[in-house]
This record gives structure tokens, sequence and C-alpha cells, in this order.
């Protein structure tokens, strides 16, 4: 714990100021002095000195998560060119299909230009137009591809997730879109390639072989999705409304392949090796050995995903804790996992399932025991049930405030979940082990499968049934940052208090809850709704965002099929902030005391709006013998295609601005029209969103 603790905030100081912070260099040289003044330290004599030691080791500590994270996130800086040229890529995943493209994790080795070849052996994702061709891309091909690899950047909307920031934690230096036709395949790595690169295209040939063999017992539909997630990590398959099912029902948790899944194989396999064990300490250290052999090649075969590599090295520890007869399972052993996962991956501190799966377990050892106490249950099956119920309540209570920050979403049902839910999975997940196994008995494999399947189908009819009952989440939650640690900060304070019964520590939760208290109330007034008008940096999906003080809102879209997911992707978070309402969705003409819409004009509390998005105006100019009318803001979107100058005959803007749908050429000539008669004028797709207080 000692260790852990420094090195997580040196981490999360490193990411945090990153691009102001000082050269790696620096730190290592700083980290390699503070080691030796530590060792000079540690052989003081003096035994009143050897505080020092500790006071040193934390500072060296927090200097290495500094150092760590600082040279990770240093290693995805690199300038592509400008402009298009060839590149050779290798795909090192599974590429993923979306609406119109293929999602490609790549490794760019080098690109040519009319100078040379140049290495680059940085990491990035092409988004390959979809056709025939590219469905059959896998991994391990090698590409030579034409395009643009731009560098990570976000769409500056307001409280947008920073994907650019996410994707750089990940080892992503670039994204780039190549069109059909500017891609061919050269090779396979399964023939020519680095070994770590054949073994992962290995181990994506059995995966598949796995989800042919359940294909071919008759597993279709959510089952198959269901089945692929819980046994080798594959969520290709899982539909939306699956998803989201398990995520209001609260067993979102078993859809991911981790410490869950892991558990009951580490379980499985001790039993099975049980036997082993009797034989002294030799046959601990096999039992030992054979789980970290077995649990490290299920994770191989799973892809090596962050969640199951957790996982994994979680119960590779406690194998290793039973060698010397250390206690197994501790707060200690959880810090020596975390702080050797941040070791080898600093950025995977920033990571939801590393920061979510250490939270459960850690409330589980430190409250499990005292909600158990609460009640005190006679029976054996009242005890058994209330163990489990236990267990979830503690691991809800520890990842319940970080699943609000993330998802804005509370589960009211999770007990009634995972009492019936996490049985169901256990039985599940042996009889799948088992299924597999009596591959080469095909006959006996069938009946088993069928079994298996009806499970999965209760399974998932529980599932859809508990989504469907009363008040089943709580959705729309905001939470702060500082909110966050300030409730982790009260139930650190509320378990001291339930284990030591101490007025100090019941005072101190108290001050806590004063001064979240204060906090929220202060930061709801300043988030508070207030009148204006809000553009925001989506394309396909151009609209005035009218909003009033009561939170009510009216959303005017300038295309009658807008892209409504798009924008309430991008949105939502900035919504939910300011706490509005619902927006009011409006298309077509509409009249209230507040807002109107006449064909393209907009007004709102007097504030007038234009939305250019056809030609209309230019078929009027000859017409119309009108006046030129003031209009507060001008809304220049994709389907315009004359100048200014002709709008100009009609309008009068005070501000006028260029929606992301505009192309490049098009909105670079209306800033030069706007400087010509110089007019004020501001681009979304460079500015990001805006909002303008009425």
């Amino acid at each position: 714990m000692r260790l852990v603790i420094p090195w997580i905030a040196g981490v999360f100081c490193g990411e945090r100021f990153f691009d102001c912070s000082m050269d790696v260099l620096w730190g290592v040289s700083a980290s390699i002095f503070l080691l030796i003044l530590a060792f000079l330290f540690h052989f003081c004599e003096h035994y009143s000195q050897r505080w020092c030691f500790g006071a040193v080791l934390t500072v060296l500590c927090f200097a290495g998560g500094w150092t760590g994270i600082t040279w990770q996130l240093r290693q995805t800086q690199y300038t592509f060119p400008d402009n298009h040229v060839i590149y050779r890529a290798l795909i090192t995943d599974t590429p993923q299909p979306r609406e119109r493209t293929s999602l490609c994790r790549v490794l760019v080795k080098e690109y040519y230009d009319s100078i040379g070849s140049h290495q680059v052996e940085r990491k990035a994702i092409l988004y390959l137009k979809q056709d025939s061709a590219g469905a059959c891309l896998k991994s391990g091909d090698e590409l030579l591809v034409s395009t643009r690899i731009s560098p990570l950047v976000n769409q500056k909307n307001f409280d947008e997730f920073d994907y650019a920031r996410y994707l750089m934690r990940r080892g992503i230096s670039g994204t780039g879109y190549v069109a059909a036709g500017k891609w061919i395949t050269l090779r396979s790595v399964q023939t020519n390639g680095a070994i770590h690169l054949r073994l992962r295209c290995l181990a994506d040939s059995y995966r598949e072989k796995v989800i042919a063999l359940y294909r071919q017992l008759g597993f279709t539909g959510d089952e198959l999705a269901v089945l692929s997630a819980l046994t080798i990590g594959d969520k290709t398959e899982l539909s939306e409304s699956v998803r989201e099912s398990y995520s209001i029902a609260g067993a979102s948790h078993i859809l991911a392949l981790s410490g869950l899944h892991i558990g009951l194989l580490y379980a499985f396999l001790f039993f099975i090796l049980r036997p082993v064990a009797r034989k002294g300490r030799t046959g601990r250290c096999v039992r030992s050995v054979s789980l970290l052999v077995l649990l490290w090649a299920f994770a191989f075969f799973t892809g090596l995903s962050p969640s199951v590599v957790r996982s994994v090295t979680m119960f590779s520890i406690l194998a290793l804790a039973d060698i010397f007869g250390r206690q197994p399972f501790s707060l200690n052993t959880l810090a020596a996992t975390a702080w050797f996962m941040l070791l080898c991956n600093p950025a995977g501190l920033f990571d939801v399932g590393f920061q979510l799966s250490f939270l459960a377990v850690a409330s589980i050892l430190l409250i499990q025991r005292p909600v158990y106490r609460l009640f005190t249950v006679r029976n054996r099956v009242g005890k058994s049930v209330w163990g489990l119920m236990s267990v979830s309540i503690a691991a809800q209570i520890g990842t319940a405030p970080l699943v609000m920050f993330y998802f804005s979403r509370f589960s009211v049902h999770f007990l009634l979940t995972n009492l019936l839910v996490i049985p169901l999975i256990t039985i599940i997940l042996y009889a799948a082990i088992f299924m597999l196994l009596l591959t080469p008995f095909s006959w006996l494999q069938i009946w088993v499968a069928v079994g298996v399947r009806k499970l999965l189908e209760g399974l998932n009819l529980f599932v859809r049934w508990v989504e469907q009952l009363p008040c089943s989440s709580v959705d729309g939650i905001w939470l702060y940052q500082l909110e966050v640690c300030g409730i982790y900060v009260f139930l650190f304070g509320a378990a001291c208090y339930c284990l030591h019964r101490r007025l100090r520590n019941l005072l101190f939760c108290l001050l806590s809850v004063l001064l979240l208290s204060i906090y929220h109330v202060t930061m709801v007034w300043i988030d508070r709704p207030q009148r204006g008008l809000a553009f925001y940096n989506v394309r396909g999906c151009p609209a005035v965002h009218c909003i009033e003080s009561s939170g009510h809102s009216w959303i005017s879209y300038a295309d009658t099929l807008p892209n409504k997911k798009a924008l309430e992707r991008v949105a939502a978070n900035y919504w939910k902030r300011r706490h509005l309402l619902p927006p009011t969705e409006i298309t077509s003409n509409c009249r209230t005391d507040v807002f109107s819409r006449q064909r393209q004009l907009v007004s709102f509390h007097g504030c007038n709006i234009c939305i250019v998005n056809d030609n209309h105006w230019q078929t009027l100019r000859n017409k119309s013998t009108a006046p030129t009318l003031y209009i507060d803001y001008l809304y220049l979107c994709k389907g315009y295609d004359g100048r200014l100058k002709e709008l100009t005959k009609f309008f009068l803007p005070g501000c006028i601005i260029f929606d992301a749908s505009l192309s490049e050429y098009r909105r670079d000539r209306f800033k030069e029209e706007c400087k010509e008669y110089g007019l004020h004028f501001i681009s979304l797709s460079e500015e990001g969103s805006v909002r303008f207080l009425l």
C-alpha cells in the first residue's frame, strides 16, 4: 500500500501535466538520484533517521509514476506528413465493422514520399471504406495504403469525452481514412512476421474456430453473443439492445471477461488440482505453477485483453502467495497487483475497467464482513444467500460513485439481478467448459449444447424481465470529479467508524457530508440553465439549440432527417451538467410564446437566426424587393452553393457561423468573403461548440 499510493499519485499528476512536464531524462535522473539517497538513508546507523528511508521511497515512487506515464505518452507523439502519402501498415487486431467503414488498428512501419522511405513504427487507426475486399482482411495482414494520417484532436464540444487523450493512452498516434481502391494487401504476418504477432494471429484463429463450433452446435443471435463474451471475451456479436438490457439490469460486468470469470476458472482449476497439493510444499508448488500456466494460456487464448490480463495477474499473485504460505487474499495482495500492472502500463490507471475492478475487490475486502454481520442468519441456505448478497452490496457501494460518474446511471435492482445471475453464470461457464472438452464426442456434445442454450435463453429472459421492472435504473445522473473523490473520502471515514466506533471518525464523516453538500449546491448553482443559444460541432446534424432558464429547450434542425444520435452523443454530457429537460425537437414551422420558426428563420426571445442550407435565397434575389433584414446569427450549412454577397442583399448579419458540415474549400472561401466585407464569423469545426447568453 505504501508503494502503490504515491505511484498512483505520480501517474495521475504526470498525465494531468503531461503537456507542460519536464523531459523524461530529467525524471529518470531525479529517480536515480533519489534511489541512491534512499539506500544511503536505509543503511544509516541512527534509528531515529529511519523515517527518511520511507519519505525518500515515497518520493521515489511518485517520481517513478510520473516518469513512467510521461515516457509512455511521449512514445505516441509523432508528426505525420500533412499530405497523402503511401504507408506500409500491419493490422494488429481483428478489423471491426462500422456503419460505412471498417476500423483497423495498425502498426505503421514506414511511409514513402518523393524523397524516399521513412521509418515510423507508430500505432494508428485506419478507417477503410467498406467493400468486398475489406471484408476479407484479418489480423496480421500487411497493407500499402494511400491516406493522410491526422493528429489526434477533439471536436471541442462542451463536456465531450476526451477521445484524443483516450487514444493516446492506448498508444495511438493518429487516425486516417482510406477510400475504396486506395489500398492493397502485401502479405500475411502468419508466414513472415514477428513471433508475438504470429502468436496473436494463432490465438485469433483459435477464437474464430471456437465461434464456428458454437454456430455448428446451434448457437445463434443473442445466445451466441453472450456465450462468446462469457467464454472467449469476443463482444463483436453483442447488439445494442443486449448491452442496454444488461446495463439497466446491473449485469454489464458479466459481459466483460474479467475478475468474475477468471475467479470461477481459478476455483475450478484449484479444485481439480487439489489432490496434487496434498504432497506438501512440492505439491503446492506444482499446483501453483500449473495454475499460472493454465491461467496465462487462457489469457492468451482470449486475446490478452486488458481486463483479462488484470484479473489473471491478480490471481497469479494469489497462486504465488500460496507457494510461500502467505495470506493469499488481502489489501496488500491487491496493492501489489495494482503496482505491478502500473509499473508495466502506467496508462492503465485511466482505464475504467481497471478502476472498477480494483475498487470492487477493495470494497469486498473492507466492507463485506461488516455488512454480513448486520444480520444473523442461522439457516444454511439463508447464509449462502445472504453471503452472496453481502458481497454484491459491498462491491456496489465501492463502485457506484464511479459508475454514476462515467455512465450517469444507477441500477436499482442490482441485488435481485446478481442473486440469480451469478449462480447462473457459474453453471453456464462450467457447462461451456465441459461442452468444449467433449469435442471428440460430438453426439454427447450436442446434448450438452442444448442445455447450455436453454440456460442462456433463461439468463437473457431474466435480464430483460429485470429491465422492465418499475424504476429499474436512475439515468441522467451528473457527478463532478471532486464530488466523486469526496464520496470516497466519506465512505472511507464511514468504514473506519464502523470498525473502531471512534467519535473523531464520526465527526470526520459529518464534516465530509457538510463539505460535499456545500460543493454540490455551489456547482449546481454555477451550472444552472441560462437563457441562450448553442451551436454544436457535429457533422451531419446542423441544429440551433434554444435554451430557457427553466431548463426547457428547443432544438431546431436544419435537415428534415437529422442525425439525432450523433448530436445526442456529443451534447448529452452538456445537457446533464446544465440539468436540462429533454429538448423539444423542431423540424418544421412552429410558434410558442418565446420561440418560433418560419421555414429557415428562427426567433427566440427577440434573437433572430437564419439557417441557410439550400439555394432558396438565390432564386429570390431578383424577385424580392423587401428591405434588408437584420439578423443576429447567419448559420451557413452544407447545401448552400452561393456566395455571401448574394445573402447580404437580404440580411445584415451580426455574426456568421460556419457549420461543421461545410467542406474545407467552401469554408475557406466564406472566410475570405467575411474578411473582405468586415463580417464577424465563427467556424465550428475550428472553434468547437459555441454558446451565446441572451
